[in-house]
């Protein structure tokens, strides 16, 4: 008698093997929130939009464990069941929905959201001193909604929050609405560009708003007032960053501007979210010396939140393209050329151990700091190699073709290639598929 083999069941990305969900594809969520500061509760309704993508009679949403679900419904009707296990809500229909069919999946939940924990530490929603930040990135939108939660999977949204009135809310988009009724305040947003779930946030805290002048786009700060003067000089050089960056990399993608949140606690690193960057206090000292990581975020919002990678094993299209431009910002503003950077860079990546993949670095590395420096030397090895005026143009190309989609690094490669007058497939094969560290090619 032979044993069957037990079944593996299938993954949208063996780097987070258990995100993601298969038969169907969202169009938008529209979340009703209410979160209390003091006491860490959040409750709330989220109104899910999909279409399936096959006949359809099971499917599931990523959702902590900490948050317990009350009540499903889809397209208005209470299903044959639900149930929550190992981050999942499992939905069993009563008859199957065909391929193509629209679903509208309705659930209410409540509890004490907590970061999820990975590999990459807690990542999610999280409590501050006084309010409470999510950092998504790369698995954290389910800590505080039910979602499809993986890059690929991109949607508009309208996040209604109500809170207690002391305090200031932000999430994803335009506010559309602000209403107080007894003690809560109520602040609506409607984000209506698609975007991943990790690039959702929701920012609540002891905050004042200010507006940033002489910007090409609308830019706004959201910050504790005993900041403001150290942000004026930390931060005050952004309206030029964006300048220069819708110059080399095209208009700026969203249509409600660029938000930045500064929290009134300490954060290990900046954030970035779709429109929104997230740094700490710790940033904002008056010292000026975090202004690289604010170029870098400001970045993100073409490189990541706009093209986004597909899947996470392409995280250099994110990172290595606004580490660039760090040194893009660093030469215009009177600081190391992009050129000196690549070089020292690529000097310490020489000295590092020569064992990453650029194009497939693994889950434990993705966001291992050479996959950041290799991949802003890779592009300046392509700069080089094809021009600037090239290489510029190819960037606005790449900006402009895969605006609020994703991509994968053959999409880029192949893109590049219409740019070059020789064959880029040796510079490609030796800085994204091979492991030892290729040189650089001499400065123009």
């Amino acid at each position: 008698m032979t044993r069957s083999k037990k079944r593996t069941p299938p993954v949208i990305d063996p780097y987070l093997p258990k995100n993601g969900n298969f038969g169907y594809r969202v169009s938008r969520y529209e979340l009703d929130l209410e979160y209390k500061v003091s006491s860490n509760r959040l409750t709330g309704t989220a109104a899910i939009t999909a279409t399936t993508l096959a006949s359809l009679r099971t499917f599931t949403l990523d959702l902590s464990h900490a948050l317990s679900v009350s009540k499903v419904t889809v397209n208005g009707k209470r299903p044959e069941s639900f149930r929550t296990s190992h981050d999942k809500l499992h939905v069993a229909l009563a008859s199957a929905l065909p391929a193509g069919a629209a679903l509208t999946v309705v659930v209410r939940y409540a509890g004490n959201p907590r970061p999820i924990r990975s590999l990459w530490g807690s990542v999610g929603f999280e409590e501050l001193t006084n309010g409470a930040l999510v950092a998504g990135q790369p698995n954290g939108a389910a800590s505080w909604f039910p979602c499809d939660d993986h890059p690929s999977s991109k949607a508009s949204y309208r996040i209604a929050i109500a809170t207690d009135s002391p305090y200031y809310a932000i999430a994803n988009g335009a506010l559309t609405t602000r209403r107080t009724r007894a003690s809560m305040t109520t602040w609506t947003y409607e984000q209506v560009e698609p975007t991943s779930t990790y690039l959702v946030t929701l920012q609540i805290g002891m905050y004042g708003t200010h507006r940033l002048a002489k910007s090409p786009v609308l830019m706004n700060a959201v910050l504790p007032d005993r900041l403001r003067h150290d942000f004026d000089h930390d931060f005050g050089r952004q309206p030029q960053m964006m300048k220069l960056f819708v110059k080399l990399f095209g208009p700026y993608p969203l249509a409600n501007g660029y938000t930045v949140v500064v929290t009134d606690d300490d954060l290990e690193i900046p954030l970035e979210a779709q429109g929104i960057s997230i740094f700490g206090a710790n940033h904002c000292d008056g010292s000026r010396r975090s202004e690289r990581l604010i170029a870098h975020e400001l970045a993100h919002q073409w490189f990541g939140n706009s093209v986004t990678a597909r899947r996470w094993r392409d995280i250099w299209l994110h990172e290595g393209f606004a580490c660039y431009a760090e040194w893009l910002w660093s030469e215009e503003s009177g600081g190391r050329s992009a050129d000196e950077w690549a070089r020292h860079y690529h000097h310490r990546l020489a000295s590092s151990p020569q064992n990453l993949l650029l194009s497939d670095p693994g889950p434990k590395d993705m966001f291992d700091d050479r996959v950041y420096k290799r991949g802003a030397v890779a592009l300046h090895a392509l700069r080089l190699t094809i021009g600037d005026r090239n290489f510029f143009a190819l960037l606005r190309a790449w900006t402009e073709r895969h605006r609020h989609a994703t991509a994968v690094t053959d999409d880029f490669t192949g893109l590049a290639a219409q740019y070059a007058d020789a064959s880029l497939r040796p510079l490609w094969r030796a800085w994204l598929y091979a492991e030892p560290l290729p040189d650089l090619p001499a400065a123009s």
